[in-house]
């Protein structure tokens, strides 16, 4: 068990002493100093992200306030001509026409289409149906309690409808529907006879009938997109809407509409000086209103899979970015309309940009930098292995015999003086062989040096080739060799000796062209446990005097006991 233990540990100081190549340290260093380095452009490349992010916020939020702005004046304005409608139904003017005005619907109420005007050059007409038309649906009601009121306070507002008329910038058409049968609106029908077809048009939209108490109780403005109709050149139509309250009583709609070319022109407006990036404008149910791309340049496509993303993603937060592809999306709901618009960033965009610039120059430097730190790898790494090679050869030749490749004297006393602590240290057995080749004098006489080299490595590589992986051989003289078997005891070493005796003998080696010579050698073994002794000078001693012993008998033998015969 114990010389078990001992075998088993040698596969592990084999490994450590690996892992002591210079090499590997080299290369542990280089992985160390490319992960860093890595790790730090990583973490600029990170910070760039962030500040690209917030940038592609900003300027959409700047975008975003910019339209919100446009749009505030038109929500004012229609909030400003609600107020005036309330206030004119609470406390209606006492004038001559207007009462004259208010009288005349008498006579005109039972009228299919009828039109009351006061002045058409300062006010806009009231367009009304007969009292059959309102009384077919529950959403229409012509209380006579608060008709003459509203009457007079639609025609006091159309003369504020006729000066948005004059001076409007962005609506394309401002309109009151009442709930009592009538309407005003800047684009007054020029035929008297479209004037029913128009109101049913108008109180059946979204826009009205989306109004009503229980559907708008915060009576708010809404927003609303429809395809447009006959009377708007069949365009599509972004309507901002509110009811008309008074008392309790919901009297009817003052609506504010929107073509796609006036919210794509306002948007244009707000995207002057950010020209990087697509933005596009979308309602509730994002369904796309306008974008910046020139007339001629077609609007980034979002599939069905993106816009699922983009409204999972609006969902839950009113602003923020993802990304799609290669594009960066970011988002921003406007306060003053029901919508939210996006900005597109394409990756080529992105590169051609500042930050994309930097991005580009920092990824170029870590590669520059990572390439010079290979070819500094590589130069070193070869220098370290020349000199591990040439330090490893050095030692070699430091402890090695040349002709044998066998330890030469001072490396065997070093690892023999090594392994006979190990060995009683662990009490383990620990044996030495010393052998001498017989008349080897002679052959070097007989056939010269070179024959008694050929015959001194054909000796070592037999000896060689008769241990374990632990064992140890070495020159220590001319002829002379001496083994150290570790965890052997004297009769396991007598057996090695015997078989390394009888190769050596059984052998013929070529001296010369058509010579060739049998040669023999003897042995004497010693055993540290002959007398607890584990000094290897000692042991050695002792061999040697066995081999004497051996000389002495006769040659081509092994001496392992005083007096021992073959």
């Amino acid at each position: 068990m114990q010389r078990d233990t001992y075998v088993v540990r040698r596969p592990f100081l084999h490994w450590l002493h690996q892992r002591s190549n210079p090499g590997l340290i080299v290369n542990f260093c280089f992985i160390v100093v490319l992960f860093f380095s890595t790790l730090l452009t990583w973490r600029e490349v990170i910070v760039l992200e962030d500040a690209y992010i917030s940038s592609q916020r900003n300027h959409l939020e700047t975008v975003a306030n910019a339209l919100d702005r446009q749009l505030q004046f038109s929500v004012n304005k229609l909030l400003f001509f609600r107020h005036g409608m309330s206030e004119a139904i609470q406390t209606p003017l006492a004038s001559g026409p207007l009462h004259h005005a208010v009288t005349h619907f008498d006579t005109l109420r039972k009228t299919s289409n009828w039109q009351i005007a006061l002045d058409k050059n300062r006010t806009l007409p009231i367009n009304g149906v007969s009292d059959a038309f309102v009384e077919k649906t529950t959403l229409l009601n012509r209380d006579e309690e608060r008709l003459q009121n509203e009457l007079s306070a639609a025609l006091e507002v159309g003369y504020l409808l006729r000066l948005a008329l004059s001076n409007r910038r962005t609506e394309e058409r401002i309109v009151y529907v009442s709930r009592a049968g009538f309407f005003l609106a800047t684009d007054t029908p020029e035929n008297p006879h479209d004037i029913s077809p128009r109101y049913y048009q108008l109180v059946t939209q979204p826009w009205f009938i989306q109004q009503s108490e229980r559907k708008n109780r915060a009576r708010a403005v809404r927003w609303f997109i429809y395809p447009g109709s006959q009377f708007a050149g069949n365009q599509t139509l972004i309507t901002a809407s509110v009811p008309i309250y008074y008392d309790h009583f919901w009297y009817g709609v003052l609506a504010m509409d929107f073509n796609v070319e006036t919210m794509k022109r306002l948007l244009g407006e707000a995207t002057d000086g950010y020209p990087e990036g697509e933005y596009q404008l979308y309602d509730t149910r994002l369904t796309r209103i306008a974008s910046s791309q020139s007339p001629n340049g077609e609007a980034s496509p979002f599939n069905a899979s993106d816009m699922a993303q983009i409204a999972q993603a609006i969902e839950t937060d009113t602003q923020g970015g993802i990304r799609l592809d290669s594009r960066f999306i970011s988002w921003s709901r406007l306060d003053h309309f029901d919508g939210v618009i996006l900005r597109i960033h394409t990756l080529q965009e992105g590169v051609r940009d500042d930050f994309g610039s930097i991005s580009v120059v920092l990824a170029l430097l870590w590669a520059l930098f990572s390439a010079m730190l290979l070819i500094s790898w590589w130069v070193i790494r070869r220098m370290v292995s020349n000199m591990y090679s040439l330090q490893h050869s050095l030692q070699w030749q430091a402890w090695h015999d040349p002709l044998t490749r066998l330890l030469n004297r001072g490396g065997l006393f070093e690892r023999a003086t090594k392994l006979a602590e190990h060995c009683q240290r662990r009490s383990l057995p620990f044996s030495v062989i010393q052998i001498d080749l017989d008349r080897f004098k002679s052959i070097n006489d007989r056939f010269g040096h070179q024959a008694g080299d050929k015959v001194l490595s054909h000796a070592a590589g037999l000896i060689a080739s008769a241990l374990r992986t632990n064992d140890v051989a070495g020159r220590v003289g001319g002829e002379e060799f001496c083994i150290v078997l570790p965890g052997l005891n004297l009769e396991e070493a007598r057996r090695v000796a015997e078989r390394i005796r009888s190769r050596i003998d059984s052998k013929e080696i070529l001296v010369q062209k058509s010579t060739t010579l049998r040669i023999s050698a003897s042995f004497g073994v010693s055993c540290a446990q002959e007398k607890d002794n584990y000094d290897f000078e000692q042991l050695q001693s002792i061999a040697d005097a066995r081999l004497y012993q051996a000389k002495q008998s006769g040659r081509n033998r092994v001496v392992w006991r005083h007096h021992d015969k073959k």
